[in-house]
């Protein structure tokens, strides 16, 4: 009995996929926005990033629970401006 062969798979190579450089930046605990969609965006607090930067679980505030994005996703995780003026109590 002879096997079936498919030859509709698509024999390409798969390609890399680079994360962008604010990516290799976060670090457990850091700050973040994530925009999902255009329109959509949360903030949280980044829970694990694995050792090639291209996934990033992400413990969304408000009880939103928590999120692992990956760069193929189109997610944009760009990390919390330290910058901005936190009200000091005297």
């Amino acid at each position: 009995m002879a096997k079936r062969r498919i030859n509709s798979i698509n024999n390409a190579p798969l390609r890399r996929i680079e994360p962008d450089h604010h990516w290799r930046s976060l670090r457990q605990g850091d700050r973040v926005n994530v925009t999902l969609m255009p329109g959509f965006e949360s903030a949280g607090v980044v829970d694990a990033v694995t050792g090639d930067a291209t996934a990033v679980w992400v413990e969304l505030d408000g009880g939103r629970g928590r999120t692992l994005v990956h760069v193929s996703d189109g997610v944009v995780i760009v990390p919390q401006s330290t910058t901005t003026a936190v009200p000091q109590e005297s």
